[in-house]
């Protein structure tokens, strides 16, 4: 039985290790000084997916939520006591503060002389390409919904060993398989806001952009900040509501 102290550390660590190497990659493709400017989209999808496939490795020992859309998810569907829910969304975020700071720190002196300053923002966190707020909310949702079903009906290869969690035996790839989703969400429906699937992974870095000493920085957008909290909390609660109504079998 993990405890709750156990899960806030690896929950941290996860989730840093998430926004360390995910806005790591948008800094390579962005900050003009860096070897990867001009890398691209696809580039940021794969960076991202791996660096969902590197955290959520990390987290193992907390079951890898490294998502506060998942936890909850995973609380509706039975799996995680919603006791423990508070514990794993504060880690989540804290620590998604904790790995954009050290992404800021590993780029310090390329966005000390970028070209573009006050569009670094879209570093640290997502925003949409065309602004309206019910349906970027609707893109959110829906990215998240694919996310968090794939998830409690792949649980990793080792989850038919835990009390509770059932094994449908279609996971064999483990948390490599959820890389490959990641990078299908971003391919597929990233384009509109940035796909932040994530409350976490949008706040936590949001807030250290926020406070950094970022030469020439931008706003953080505070204004659009609630569209990815809200639409990855609802897309990944109805795919737990979609699952809990699922004909599945442990």
């Amino acid at each position: 039985m993990t405890s709750l102290g156990e899960v806030f550390l690896w929950e941290l660590l996860g989730t840093a290790i998430l926004t360390l190497l995910g806005c790591g990659v948008v800094a390579n493709v962005t900050l003009s000084k860096s070897l990867g400017v001009g890398g691209g989209w696809l580039l940021v999808n794969f960076g991202w997916g791996f660096a969902v496939f590197a955290a959520a490795s990390i987290a193992e020992p907390s079951g890898a939520h490294i998502n506060p859309a998942v936890t909850i998810g995973l609380a509706i569907y039975g799996d995680t006591p919603w006791s423990q829910v508070p514990v794993y969304i504060i880690a989540q975020i804290i620590g998604a503060a904790l790995g954009a700071v050290l992404c800021w720190a590993a780029y310090k002196l390329q966005f000390d002389t970028t070209e573009d300053p006050a569009n670094t923002r879209g570093i640290f966190s997502t925003g949409p390409t065309v602004p309206n707020a019910p349906w970027n909310l609707i893109t959110e949702v829906i990215g998240t919904f694919v996310l968090v079903l794939w998830i409690i009906t792949n649980p990793p290869a080792s989850a038919g060993d835990t009390p509770g969690v059932p094994d449908f035996g279609n996971a064999a790839l483990g948390y490599a398989a959820v890389a490959f989703i990641v990078i299908g969400i971003g391919a597929s429906l990233g384009g509109p806001t940035g796909y932040a699937i994530n409350p976490a992974r949008d706040l936590g870095p949001r807030i250290a952009y926020a406070l950094l000493p970022i030469r020439g920085k931008g706003s953080a957008d505070w204004g659009y900040s609630w569209v990815p909290i809200a639409g990855p909390i609802i897309g990944g609660a109805l795919a737990a509501l979609l699952a809990l109504a699922l004909p599945i079998s442990s």
